[in-house]
């Protein structure tokens, strides 16, 4: 059976599944839902091997695709565009003015589209854009084709987020989104080694090798489409590919969450208690200040090694490649121990460390090599500070449209920070961008700090209601007023 066959809204079917089965249970509560341990470990082996491999190479590509421009900077997009500093860095900033506009739409839009034909459809689009940059021969075509693409890519990111919240459990997630955010490393590090090779190539068949970077990555989308047309079902818990005891076991994975998560029927009342929310706020904004330092370093990185330090622009290429490559280690690594422990916002608040002792290097010593290594301690954090906090949003948000209200807020407002984020890295020796990297992981450990010692106050409070020693004043029973839902750290 095709995926697209099969039932194709996510809501229907857990409601249908939760009202069936809530009418069997009763007032069970979710420690009386038994899960057989080792189907349980096939279900997820299974689920990685089968939606894993294609959210990454997808979001790898997005990022790519949307990235490359610093690449191709040095490699003579500047040069034949005569592009100058303030126009190079205003074409970066508005792929964001689209991306961060509709992205909201998208989000609340998502239980009435297809997600599994959305993906792919927008896959495709951007990969047109993408290939189509390649022949732009001036400043105004080159804001154009940036505009379309942060509009095609706009809904992709929180479409795969909430399908992740709503097929992996909150202890799980966190590995889950490490994979996509290190697929933003390596694509980093892919955009490097090709862009060295093609470099090396200069001009064919009457190209420039910045075009060429366009048109071989933006082909390379292309190839992805079938895989995400086909291989994305509407539902996992519906897949074909499910024997009867793990399809089972899927369906007790939703209803054990839904005894804590609510259920997923849209209600203003969700997204109107969201935007009330002070800690909506501060997730976003702690998003907004680590993409300053993702956007502005991942993009201009090329830029900072050649223009900043001084190497050449084919060294500036390739000496990006180990950098781009530990900051996909350290995530994968902070994610796995995150997992384990429990722990989100405290790992960000350790990690930004490296990160303002990074930048104090890059402001204020002189030696090259010895910036270069801050290049590295800047790297650690650099895609776990975004990636770590979008999944501490959704760990403790709920229920559904709650989540899904202040996932895309932050997503919106931290995808300010790629319109901010070029404008201060204007020009040699990026001492402004520097700075605002260093004061926005100063003012993002301070509010991860509010954040932990607000999510301990809660936890607390909620283990002196359960055992009788506080008047219980919860205002409801679902989602984050569930005794069972405990704030992560």
């Amino acid at each position: 059976m095709d995926p697209s066959t099969q039932k194709p809204s996510v809501l229907e079917d857990l409601n249908e599944i939760t009202e069936k089965d809530h009418k069997q249970i009763g007032e069970v509560g979710s420690s009386e839902i038994y899960i057989d341990p080792v189907i349980h470990k096939r279900v997820l082996r299974k689920l990685d091997i089968r939606l894993g491999p294609l959210f990454c190479i997808l979001y790898f590509l997005s990022y790519l695709d949307r990235s490359n421009i610093g690449n191709a900077a040095v490699a003579g997009l500047n040069t034949q565009l005569g592009l100058t500093g303030a126009q190079y860095s205003t074409a970066v900033s508005l792929f964001f003015a689209t991306y961060v506009i509709f992205m909201l739409p998208f989000v609340l839009l998502l239980k009435k589209l297809k997600v599994h034909r959305f993906i792919a459809i927008t896959a495709g689009a951007w990969a047109i854009v993408t290939i189509g940059t390649a022949f732009v021969r001036s400043y105004g075509s080159l804001i154009a084709v940036r505009l379309i693409l942060g509009f095609c890519e706009s809904g992709f990111f929180p479409c795969i987020s909430l399908y992740i919240t709503m097929v992996y459990n909150r202890e799980e997630q966190g590995l889950r989104f490490a994979y996509l955010f290190a697929a933003t490393a390596f694509s980093g590090m892919f955009g490097g080694l090709v862009a060295t090779g093609i470099t090396r190539i200069g001009e064919y068949h009457g190209i420039q090798s910045w075009s060429w970077l366009y048109i071989i990555e933006g082909s390379v989308s292309l190839l992805v489409i079938p895989w995400a047309w086909y291989g994305l079902p509407a539902y996992p818990a519906h897949a074909k590919w499910w024997t009867p005891e793990e399809r089972a076991t899927m369906e007790a994975r939703e209803l054990k969450r839904q005894e804590y998560m609510g259920a997923e029927k849209f209600e203003w009342k969700q997204t109107i208690s969201a935007l009330k929310e002070w800690r909506v706020y501060t997730g976003a904004l702690i998003q907004f200040f680590q993409d300053i330092i993702l956007y502005g370093y991942s993009t201009f990185l090329p830029s900072i090694l050649h223009s900043g330090l001084g190497f050449t622009k084919l060294q500036s290429q390739y000496l990006s490649v180990p950098v781009y490559l530990l900051g996909g280690i350290s995530f994968f690594t902070a994610a796995k121990i995150g997992d384990k422990y429990g722990l989100r916002g405290t790992c960000v608040l350790i990690l930004d460390i490296f990160a303002v002792i990074g930048y104090v290097i890059l402001i204020t010593v002189e030696s090259n090599a010895v910036r270069y290594f801050a290049c590295y301690l800047i790297a650690i954090p650099l895609y776990c500070g975004p990636g770590i906090n979008e999944t501490w949003i959704v760990n403790n948000t709920a229920p559904h449209y709650r989540r899904a209200t202040a996932l895309g807020l932050s997503q919106a407002v931290g995808n300010l920070a790629g319109i901010v984020a070029p404008q201060v890295y204007r020009s040699a020796p990026y001492l402004l961008g520097h700075w605002s990297s260093l004061v926005s992981a100063l003012i993002s450990m301070a509010l991860i700090s509010i954040q932990l010692v607000y999510y301990r106050h809660q936890n607390k409070k909620k283990d002196q209601i359960a055992s009788g020693q506080r008047v219980d004043d919860r205002k409801g029973t679902e989602g984050e007023d569930n005794l069972d839902f405990r704030y992560v750290y």
